[in-house]
């Protein structure tokens, strides 16, 4: 039987012998392992479309706002330059963007869909359905963790 919010909270709070450094009261671990649990999931839902988890969450931006600066496409996936310009090009040899320079300042790098980047929307309609067949929690509990972690992520970038 799994603990109440409130048990775990008296148990964090009030025992003596809570461990601080203990690795399962480390909520970055949890989601570590979450998140690469998640993206190993999603492997082979992605490779017969050619795709990584990177690319592919690169994709769902793209298709949200095209025509963008890898400095804003970098912002909204919270990706830097070293980790995005290797990947902006193997998708650019995939045929999926283009990079463009802009011609009012060489530095600014501009991303766009090219027609089979666009097409690929298709065929990924049918990928948080096959995530969602995982069976990892139901649909009241994947929306409240959602909500959790959009409000954590906006409280974390304020940081910044």
């Amino acid at each position: 039987m799994e603990d109440t919010k409130e048990e775990i909270i008296t148990k964090t709070t009030e025992q003596s012998d809570y461990n601080s450094l203990a690795l399962d009261n480390q909520i970055c671990f949890g989601l570590y392992v979450c998140s690469k649990e998640i993206i190993r999931l999603y492997a082979p839902i992605l490779e017969p479309l050619g795709l990584t988890y990177t690319s592919y969450i690169t994709l769902l931006s793209l298709w949200e706002k095209d025509n963008v600066t890898i400095k804003e496409l970098g912002t909204r996936l919270f990706l830097d330059s070293g980790t995005l310009t290797p990947l902006l090009k193997k998708m650019e040899a995939q045929g999926l963007v283009t990079r463009t320079r802009s011609s009012k300042d060489e530095r600014t790098v501009f991303i766009n869909l090219t027609e089979k980047g666009r097409e690929l929307r298709i065929k990924c309609l049918d990928v948080p359905k096959q995530m969602m067949c995982n069976n990892l929690m139901e649909l009241d509990e994947a929306v409240e963790l959602l909500q959790s972690l959009h409000k954590l992520m906006s409280k974390m970038t304020c940081r910044n």
